[in-house]
């Protein structure tokens, strides 16, 4: 037997501890690279979110936009602006007749004035509401 294959055999006098320094500063380090490292990838998760709203903001606006582009053509257009006029403010062209139905059986809208209404000239009714409104202030 050598001397070398003795003390290799022979226990060691002092144990081997379980954390030893260098795994002691590996481990600061480590914690010392996390926390450097924790701040900056929040804060790039914060700006990935705010990027993806405002994309979804900007499409929104771009959709916005196409809209009234749209609306715009429409009212550049002579055509749509006659059947608007005639639709909406009820405008008949010269050469075409025009019907408007006064009573309207499904609904009940319109069609002949109460016995009351009748009896009261236009003027009274005018008068009774601006009472009413004035009476409605106070």
């Amino acid at each position: 037997m050598s001397p070398r294959d003795a003390e290799s055999e022979s226990p060691s006098p002092h144990p081997r501890a379980h954390l030893t320094s260098r795994a002691a500063v590996l481990a600061i380090v480590v914690c010392a690279i996390t926390l450097s490292l924790a701040y900056p990838v929040r804060e790039y998760i914060a700006q990935r979110r705010q990027i993806s709203a405002l994309e979804a903001q900007q499409a929104a606006v771009a959709k916005r936009v196409a809209a009234l582009e749209k609306r715009k053509a429409q009212l550049g257009d002579d055509d749509y602006i006659r059947r608007e006029a005639a639709r909406r403010l009820h405008y008949c062209y010269p050469g075409r007749t025009c019907y408007i139905v006064l009573h309207d059986q499904k609904n009940g809208r319109g069609g002949k004035p109460s016995e009351r209404q009748r009896s009261r000239p236009w003027f009274t009714t005018l008068w009774k509401s601006v009472e009413a409104a004035d009476h409605a202030q106070r």
